[in-house]
């Protein structure tokens, strides 16, 4: 049994993060009854906020103005932590000085994936891009810290930098990011089970599973 899943998320969209462990959750429950599922998912860019200059912006007067108010952000922040705390994601919104402009931590997912590198590597990656900013209050936009993400997952020091320090794949993580929208996702993150089922935002891994199940039947 084949399972290809089209990821389209956000390194800074809390929900992303909150989705990817559900995910993992419902692939597990699906595995319990379907051990010899394989399974594959790939990493599709999407810019949550895609005015943010490429320097990045303050993160709670960007979020502040955003939301309208500073009410609303702890009150979102609250209901983030909570839901996180039920799946064992860690969220720590008060170690997050800037909002990074995440095109470069896009490429770097990109060129894991264009380069056939193991899934195991390309989650690994993942994971830490998510980590860094939501936990460990980094700038995942600054090119110095997105090369030590990357060679903590294995990577070498000097092809990254020199990845990063130009522009390779930028308008191709662009142009993939333009073409979520124009396919009308308009929220992340959003599942897209082997071609043929959609799913938006993080929900509850029964219906993550669900999805999967009715995407492995014959169409």
């Amino acid at each position: 049994m084949i399972l290809n899943i089209d990821l389209v998320s956000d390194f800074v969209c809390p929900w992303c993060l909150l989705g990817k462990a559900r995910l993992a959750r419902a692939i597990e429950q699906v595995r319990a009854t379907h051990p010899e599922l394989e399974l594959t998912i790939n990493w599709l860019p999407y810019f949550l906020n895609p005015d943010l200059p490429a320097a990045g912006a303050a993160f709670r007067p960007w979020l502040d103005a955003k939301f309208g108010s500073v009410g609303a952000v702890d009150e979102m922040h609250a209901r983030l932590s909570e839901a996180g705390a039920a799946e064992g994601v860690n969220f720590d919104f008060e170690r997050i000085a800037r909002l990074p402009n995440t095109l470069n931590a896009h490429r770097l997912t990109y060129r894991a994936q264009s380069q056939g590198q193991t899934q195991v590597h390309v989650n690994q990656l993942a994971q830490a891009l998510f980590a860094a900013h939501f936990q460990e209050g980094r700038d995942i936009g600054d090119i110095a810290t997105l090369a030590d993400i990357a060679v903590d997952c294995g990577e070498d020091r000097t092809e990254i930098e020199s990845y990063l320090a130009g522009n390779e794949d930028a308008a191709t993580v662009r142009r993939l990011a333009a073409g979520m929208r124009k396919q009308g996702i308009e929220g992340v993150p959003f599942f897209i089970m082997n071609r043929c089922i959609g799913v938006s935002g993080a929900q509850q891994p029964a219906a993550l599973g669900a999805a999967i199940l009715q995407s492995l039947r014959p169409h």
